[in-house]
């Protein structure tokens, strides 16, 4: 019989950053931990216009403020703000935020198309 493990708890503190299309990423919940979906701790700076074939994300704004591009929307964030972004739509988001995105289904990070 194999043992799974029934959670899993992550600090951003203890994950190494590195640069993305969005900015810092901290991977909290990967692809390799075999959960429904990822987890990204991300301070954007500015990011890439891009887009996602098999992956629809869900932002949480944690702090900061700017705006997010959405194919020819633009609106604005803030502390508080949640955007769901549908697979297939176009989008960066501007300014100095600090967000956690969800990504459903996990391999997000196989899925980036960089417009920019």
């Amino acid at each position: 019989m194999t043992s799974t493990t029934p959670f899993l708890r992550r600090d951003p503190t203890e994950v190494q950053p590195w640069a993305e299309t969005c900015g810092q990423i901290r991977c909290l919940i990967e692809e390799k931990d075999s959960a429904a979906g990822e987890v990204h701790y991300v301070e954007i700076r500015d990011a890439k216009l891009h887009y996602h074939e098999r992956t629809d994300e869900f932002y949480y704004v944690i702090s900061g403020q700017g705006s997010m591009i959405l194919d020819d929307a633009e609106i604005e964030l803030h502390t508080g703000v949640v955007v769901y972004v549908p697979r297939g739509v176009r989008h960066k988001a501007k300014g100095n935020l600090t967000v956690l995105t969800v990504c459903v289904p996990r391999g997000v990070l196989s899925d980036v198309h960089e417009l920019e």
